[in-house]
């Protein structure tokens, strides 16, 4: 025998190197689930923000009147449409 007497075999060193590396995958999928999952949390709330600040946007140039009220209506339920689509 390889090990001598005693020794844990070709079987138990093959099977304590298998569960080592299956246990540092399932860790680094864990980390690996975790960065994805709160960076689209990250994401979701940062699409809500661009249509706020495009609304303000918006309401800014109407109120300098840069556009009419139509065309302030009009452009506003666009993004309302575009918000309600994702």
């Amino acid at each position: 025998m390889m090990f001598g007497d005693g020794g844990m075999g070709v079987w138990g060193f093959a099977f304590m190197t298998a569960s080592t590396v299956l246990f540092w995958a399932v860790i680094i999928l864990g980390i690996i689930a975790l960065v994805r999952y709160l960076s689209r949390t990250a994401d979701h709330g940062r699409s809500q923000d661009s249509t706020s600040s495009a609304e303000r946007l918006l309401a800014d140039r109407f109120a300098r009147g840069e556009i009419d009220e139509e065309e302030y209506q009009r452009r506003l339920q666009v993004l309302g449409e575009r918000a309600r689509g994702r």
